[in-house]
C-alpha cells in the first residue's frame, strides 16, 4: 500500500472554482501516472459538509465540515475569493475560515494558498516575516493590511519555509506541480504537465503579468501614458532625466511623482520594462543574446544578465531553454 499524502483543500461560499480544481487535477493526474504511488488523497472541507457555490456558480459537494477535520495533513490548501470594492475587486477575509486555519495549520506539512487565499493565511498570523505571493491585483491590499509581510506582486509562487503562496489563476496549475516535484521528483512532474498539455512548467519566478499591468492605474493621466511611453520606446534614452524633461518636471519632483502614483521608482519601472520585453524576445525569437539586449535598451550582455538574475532569477541562456516557444 502506497503512503497517504492527505490533502485537504478548505472550500467557503464564492471560492474561485478553478484554485480548487487546478490542483485537485494535478494530484489526481499524478497519482494515475504513478499508478497510485503518489498517494495523493484530496478532501474538501467547509463550514459544513455538502454543497458549496463556487464563483462560477458550480456547486461543490465537502466531505467534511471544519470540526470534522483532525489528525496529521500532508498538505493544507487554502484558496481565495474576491468581491466588488471601491476600486476594483478585493480579496475576501472569512473570519471563520481564518480560525479554522490558524488550528489546523499545526497539522500539515506544509502551508499552501493559492490566489488570494494568502490573506487567509495572512490574518490568521501564518505569513508574519515571510515574502510572499498573491494575485497581482490585490498585492497592494495585502501589503497594506499586514507591513509585518514583504509582497512580492510578481512572480506566479514562492516558496518560504514550509509555506507556499501562489498567485492564482492558471498558475495554481503551475504551484501543484512545484509540490508535485518536491514530493516525487522533477521527472514524475514533467510526465503530468504533458498530461495536461502544459508544455513547459513554470518555475515560480516568473512574472505573473505583463509590466505596464503591475500597478492600478495612476491617478494623473500623464503618468500613466508616461508609462506607455516606456515600454514603446525601450532602446531609447529613458533616464530619469529624459524622462523628467519629457513631462516638463524637475528630476526630484518627477521621481518624487512617479514613485508615488506607480510605488516604485522610474529606474526600476524601466528596467522591469526591459527585462520583460527580453523575455518575450527570448521565448520567441533566436535572436542572438547581444541582439536582445540592444532591442530591449538594456546595451549589452552582461547588463541583460545581470537584469534578468535580479528579476527572474536565471540568466537569459537558462531562460531561453526553459521557455522557447517556436521551433
Amino acid at each position: 500500500m502506497p503512503s497517504i499524502r492527505r490533502v485537504v483543500i478548505a472550500v467557503f461560499p464564492d471560492v474561485d472554482l478553478l484554485d480548487v480544481t487546478g490542483p485537485a487535477e494535478v494530484f489526481a493526474l499524478t497519482n494515475r501516472e504513478t499508478g497510485g504511488a503518489a498517494g495523493y488523497r484530496v478532501e474538501l472541507a467547509a463550514r459544513e459538509r455538502g454543497e458549496v457555490t463556487t464563483s462560477a456558480g458550480l456547486r461543490l459537494v465537502a466531505d467534511r465540515s471544519f470540526d470534522e477535520v483532525d489528525g496529521a495533513l500532508d498538505t493544507l490548501l487554502v484558496p481565495g475569493a474576491v468581491e466588488a470594492g471601491p476600486g476594483g475587486q478585493v480579496a475576501r477575509v472569512d473570519g471563520d475560515v481564518v480560525a479554522w486555519v490558524a488550528r489546523v495549520a499545526p497539522l500539515a506539512r506544509r502551508v499552501v494558498s493559492v490566489c488570494t487565499g494568502a490573506h487567509l493565511l495572512a490574518a490568521a498570523g501564518l505569513l508574519d516575516g515571510r515574502t510572499v505571493a498573491t494575485h497581482w491585483s490585490t498585492a497592494a491590499q495585502l501589503a497594506d493590511a499586514h507591513p509585518e509581510i514583504t509582497v512580492d506582486p510578481d512572480p506566479i509562487f514562492v516558496r518560504c519555509g514550509n509555506v507556499w503562496t501562489g498567485a492564482g489563476i492558471s498558475s495554481c496549475m503551475d504551484l501543484a506541480l512545484a509540490l508535485v516535484a518536491e514530493d516525487l521528483g522533477e521527472d514524475v512532474a514533467l510526465a503530468v504537465a504533458r498530461q495536461l498539455v502544459l508544455y513547459l512548467r513554470r518555475p515560480g519566478g516568473q512574472s505573473q503579468f505583463s509590466v505596464p499591468l503591475s500597478r492600478p492605474p495612476a491617478t494623473r493621466r500623464d503618468i500613466d501614458d508616461l508609462r506607455m511611453f516606456i515600454v514603446d520606446h525601450l532602446s531609447g534614452d529613458l533616464s530619469t532625466a529624459a524622462l523628467a524633461a519629457r513631462m516638463c518636471l524637475s528630476e526630484r519632483h518627477f521621481a518624487r511623482v512617479f514613485r508615488q502614483e506607480t510605488g516604485t521608482t522610474p529606474g526600476a519601472y524601466v528596467e522591469a520594462a526591459r527585462v520583460e520585453a527580453a523575455r518575450h524576445l527570448l521565448e520567441g525569437t533566436d535572436q542572438p543574446l547581444e541582439q536582445v539586449a540592444v532591442s530591449c535598451g538594456l546595451g549589452s550582455v552582461q547588463t541583460l544578465h545581470r537584469a534578468l538574475r535580479k528579476r527572474a532569477g536565471t540568466t537569459p541562456g537558462a531562460y531561453r531553454r526553459r521557455f522557447r516557444m517556436t521551433v
